[in-house]
Parts: C-alpha cells; sequence; structure tokens
C-alpha cells in the first residue's frame, strides 16, 4: 500500500513538473513572438525632417509630417523636430507612424501701416498688432503734414517678433516757416514789438522792471532766447527796463 502511494505521488510530481515547464516554455516563445515586433522610438528632436525619417526607417517605423500641427519656436530653426509623437523611448510595433511636429521658426507678426496717422492713433495700431510704439523722432517731409507718421522703421509689411518697438519719424511742418529768434537785448521795445506785429508774430508776456542805469523802454530779458528755433504760433515773453507806461502795454 505505501509503495503505491510512493509511486502515485512521484507520478504527480513528475506531471507537476512537465506542466510547469511547458508554462514557462509557451511564456518565453510568446513573449519572445510578441517583442519580437515591437522597437524603442528614438529621440528625433532638432533633426531635419529627412534625417528623423532616416531614423526611425532604421528602426522600422515611419515618418508623419501634418504641417498644420507645426508650431513656433524661438530656438529651433524652421523645419526642425519640436517635438514628436509618440515620445521618444515608447514601444511600438514596427511598422508604426511617428508625428513630428516642426518648428515655424520665431513667433514673428506683420508690422502694420501707420504712416498718415497721429501718434496716438499709430499706438493704437501697433498695439493691435501686438508691437509697442518705439522712439518717436522728428523729419521733415513734404508728403505729410505736421505731426502725422511720415515714416517707420520696421517697415509696414515687415515680419518682427510679437512686442518689437517700432520707431516712428513725424513729420514736421516746412522749415521755411520756422525762423531763428534774434537777439533783442538793449533794443528798444517799441521796435521790438513793431517787427514781431508786422510779420504775423505775436508778443506773450512783457513785463516791466525798473533797472538802474537802463533807459526806460529797452529790452532787458528775452524767451526764446536768441538763436532758438521760432514759429508764428510761439509766444514771445519780455522783460523791459522801467515801469510800465500808463494804461498798459
Amino acid at each position: 500500500m505505501g509503495r503505491r502511494l510512493l509511486r502515485a505521488l512521484g507520478v504527480l510530481a513528475y506531471v507537476g513538473l512537465v506542466l510547469v515547464v511547458f508554462t514557462m516554455s509557451a511564456y518565453v516563445a510568446f513573449n519572445v513572438f510578441v517583442r519580437s515586433g515591437v522597437t524603442r522610438v528614438p529621440d528625433l528632436k532638432g533633426l531635419s525632417e529627412e534625417e528623423a525619417r532616416g531614423r526611425l526607417s532604421d528602426q522600422g517605423l515611419e515618418g508623419r509630417h501634418r504641417p498644420e500641427d507645426d508650431r513656433f519656436d524661438g530656438v529651433l530653426e524652421t523645419g526642425r523636430v519640436v517635438t514628436q509623437r509618440p515620445g521618444a523611448g515608447s514601444m511600438v510595433k514596427r511598422g508604426s507612424d511617428v508625428d513630428l511636429l516642426l518648428s515655424r521658426g520665431p513667433n514673428q507678426v506683420p508690422v502694420p501701416e501707420t504712416r498718415g496717422q497721429a501718434v496716438q492713433a499709430a499706438q493704437v495700431t501697433l498695439a493691435a498688432a501686438g508691437l509697442q510704439l518705439g522712439e518717436t523722432l522728428s523729419i521733415y517731409s513734404e508728403d505729410q503734414p505736421g505731426g502725422l507718421v511720415a515714416f517707420q522703421d520696421p517697415p509696414a509689411g515687415s515680419l518682427v517678433p510679437p512686442s518689437t518697438p517700432v520707431r516712428l519719424y513725424l513729420s514736421i511742418e516746412n522749415l521755411s516757416q520756422t525762423y531763428v529768434m534774434p537777439d533783442l537785448i538793449y533794443r528798444s521795445y517799441d521796435d521790438v514789438r513793431g517787427f514781431f506785429e508786422q510779420r504775423g508774430f505775436r508778443l506773450g508776456s512783457v513785463r516791466f522792471e525798473a533797472y538802474e542805469g537802463i533807459p526806460t523802454g529797452i529790452v532787458l530779458r528775452q524767451f526764446p532766447l536768441a538763436g532758438h528755433p521760432l514759429r508764428h504760433e510761439d509766444p514771445i515773453a519780455l522783460v523791459v527796463a522801467a515801469a510800465a507806461p500808463e494804461g498798459g502795454a
């Protein structure tokens, strides 16, 4: 009886061992079969499209590029791989597609036309385009009235990064209408007033001060100073020797 039991137990142990070996062999064979059709996705970032496709082909994969998925990038030049799907290191079946997202280069916006606009309107136009108002300078222009934009830098239509400052050149009036302020010190106030009034200029503040040793009616100080530019609309301020005559100046 004991021998039969031992023999039965031995048979059972042998059958169990065979089953374990068979199961493990089947698992290993299945795993090898499955993994034989799997590969790791290489890192493609920074490669050109042609280089990326070549690297994928070596792994039995296909590169797929859809231009609408491309994105701006301030580091990688245009046409270089910015990112990929699936990512580098992913395990995929051979023959699978890998999406390539390429760089469009730095984000750029077109500079709008501001010529002929006042500086406030030009600032609004630039802000709407994502740009900033830069330095404003004056320039003589025969084409634009005074105070309007005659030129801009960068010019309209140029592609620049967002927030780029745009320099504006504002037109000034015809230089023939701008004069040089003469030296009025120690000249007669009556002569000075007549000179400017006959030529369309206007006197602004005229103040009279007593000044020892200076005859009445002589100009002591002036503004604008001698040599400064003067236009018809600029007020002229004078300080004249002695008290104001009766009835005002």
